[in-house]
């Protein structure tokens, strides 16, 4: 495994440098620096507005939102409260150093990214456990990857319903609409829906039956979500300059998704424990929360 250095929260960071300590006050200008700096600038080019902000907890929760595009988390982090202190779970990657995006992240001390495998993954799952513990909520791309329909949903993974179980936290699902393209001044509108209060363990039963819950509670707000308007060159280039399609192309994902939709999805079956991390591996019998084995 990789060295790993002190991260901005004080744990241990994914990437192939080590990093020391951030002194907390350097750590607090960062968080506010970066959170003023992406909404003045998401808001100069496009017209954001919310709905049900009053639904947002006061304290520490799971956020879950739709992921149409690579500007998603930026969305948030220019409409979102800037208490309680706002972190995402991800993206997945072995080296936050590489690209100008994932510096900036890392940056920020607003993420929490991971390597597909067990180890990190554990180590993940602790931070996130940290994060809670201090008062501050995760927003996790329940898909695990970019979608390219404005009304639709791919399958949700079970890493928001495994980490509101594991934490005992309210998950919230929060609807992104309006960016699977990106003209200048084009409307982009964030609706929070009903927090879904959890009780219980996260094992495999209440995991399932809480993504569940929550892809129709994700279903019902992106219901009338319109699909936008092909841009030109410059919003396309801007569109799909940090997207990345495991199919290759926004093209490639259309395609696939119409083959995906004419296939049954598999009713849920005795397996392996959910993973508490979208696309990772499957987890071993949950630790207590804030532990590694």
């Amino acid at each position: 495994m990789a060295s790993m250095g002190k991260g901005p929260t004080g744990e241990t960071s994914n990437g192939g440098a080590s990093r020391a300590a951030i002194h907390p006050i350097r750590r607090t200008i960062r968080y506010w620096a970066a959170r003023i700096a992406v909404a003045l600038v998401t808001r100069a080019y496009l017209r954001v507005h919310m709905e049900g902000r009053d639904r947002l907890p006061t304290g520490p929760a799971i956020y879950c939102f739709n992921h149409l595009s690579w500007v998603d988390p930026f969305i948030l982090a220019a409409v979102l409260p800037f208490r309680p202190r706002l972190s995402f779970f991800g993206p997945r990657e072995e080296d936050m150093g590489v690209g100008g995006r994932n510096r900036f992240m890392h940056w920020t001390g607003g993420t929490i990214p991971y390597k597909p495998g067990k180890n990190d993954l554990l180590e993940a799952t602790r931070r996130v456990g940290l994060v809670i513990r201090s008062g501050g909520v995760i927003a996790i791309a329940g898909e695990g990857r970019i979608g390219a329909v404005e009304s639709d949903l791919l399958e949700l993974n079970d890493g928001p319903a495994y980490f509101a179980l594991r934490s005992g936290v309210p998950l919230v699902p929060i609807a992104i609409n309006g960016t699977s393209w990106l003209p200048f001044g084009g409307r982009v509108r964030v609706r929070v829906g009903e927090p879904i209060l959890v009780t219980g363990r996260p094992d495999r039963l209440a995991v399932t039956a809480t993504t569940t819950l929550l892809r129709e509670r994700l279903l019902a707000l992106l219901a009338d979500a319109p699909e936008v308007d092909r841009p030109g060159f410059v919003g396309r280039w801007l569109s799909d300059r940090f997207n990345d399609w495991p199919e290759g192309s926004r093209e490639a994902a259309l395609r696939a998704r119409a083959g995906r939709d004419d296939a049954a999805a598999p009713a849920g079956a005795a397996g392996p424990a959910p993973s508490p991390v979208p696309g990772g591996a499957p987890a071993a019998d949950p630790a207590p929360v804030g532990k590694t084995r």
